[in-house]
């Protein structure tokens, strides 16, 4: 006698009957690589408020399947009120490590049982990378990230062309200034909307940075080699930077480090004068490089490929 094939009831209350699985003797269950190789599984992903907007998973994966590893990247929402739990329970979790992004940087730095002493000087983290040992390690790759963005650009590009100007003084603006102290740079005009938070950052080195008045900002500009926008106006959903470029150089390098939209007013202004320019999108792709070489032992390179994977989602 056949057995019948089994009963069950819907959520209505419903009789369904469950159809058997017909037997595939042809077809054979091919785990993932991940289930069949005897190597453990590493996690990695971007913590911030709101993140969902990040290509850095676009980025990571991309380099994941390059590079046939056992591991996986993605977006992590964390609420201000929860930054400690989840940046805590990154080891108990297993992780190798996650990218902080705002709101958190400030916060996660604090967390750290060790910080680089790159970001001691910014005063921020963007890489946290979990030590065999469970402990946690703060890096800033923005820096690097920054530096090799403007050199995709103008190969040529050296801090010491001429007097750079910086706007904003958050922490992306903070890991700017550094980098381009380190590279050599000889002179750093700095305003900010707030002007009290520009003297903070100058005094990062005072010989170099001068802040000025955010009224100062158009005539900063004359005679340039480098411009720095690292505020958040003309991203998308926020007003246009009101910037004159009159004064500044044709020769000068622009970088906007805001990368949504890729062209923003002021890179279209700029461009349309003749003016070299650089948005926020190799910035991103950049540092990303140590913080994966980090996490998973591999140094890996940015392509065309990858530039392309990314530009796709815009």
């Amino acid at each position: 006698m056949l057995a019948q094939p089994p009963r069950i009831k819907s959520s209505l209350g419903r009789e369904i009957i469950a159809a058997p699985l017909k037997p595939n003797p042809g077809r054979q269950f091919r785990p993932p690589p991940y289930m069949s190789e005897n190597k453990p599984f590493k996690l990695a992903g971007v913590m911030g408020m709101p993140v969902l907007q990040s290509r850095s998973p676009i980025i990571h994966n991309h380099w994941i399947l390059e590079h046939s590893l056992s591991a996986a990247y993605g977006h992590f929402p964390v609420q201000i009120d929860r930054i400690e739990d989840a940046v805590r329970g990154l080891s108990a979790l297993g992780f190798a490590g996650c990218n902080i992004t705002q709101p958190h940087k400030l916060a996660a730095f604090g967390l750290m049982d060790q910080v680089s002493p790159l970001a001691q000087r910014i005063g921020a983290i963007n890489c946290i990378v979990v030590r065999a040992n469970g402990a946690l390690h703060g890096f800033n790759f923005d820096a690097e990230g920054f530096i090799q963005s403007l050199r995709d650009e103008r190969p040529a590009w050296r801090a010491s062309d001429g007097p750079a100007v910086v706007l904003g003084a958050g922490g992306a603006a903070r890991a700017v200034v550094c980098a381009l102290i380190d590279e050599g740079v000889t002179e750093i005009r700095l305003t900010n909307r707030t002007r009290d938070k520009a003297d903070q950052l100058a005094q990062i080195d005072p010989r170099i940075v001068h802040a000025l008045d955010w009224s100062q900002r158009h005539a900063a500009l004359e005679g340039a080699a480098l411009l720095v926008n690292s505020t958040n106006q003309g991203m998308y959903g926020q007003p246009a930077l009101e910037l004159s470029l009159d004064a500044l150089p044709v020769t000068a390098l622009v970088s906007d480090l805001i990368y949504v939209p890729l062209e923003t007013p002021l890179i279209a202004a700029a461009r349309a004068r003749g003016n070299t320019t650089a948005n926020g999108l190799g910035m991103l792709l950049h540092q990303a490089v140590p913080a994966f070489e980090a996490w998973f032992g591999v140094r890996p390179r940015v392509t065309a490929a990858l530039r392309e994977r990314v530009l796709a989602t815009f």
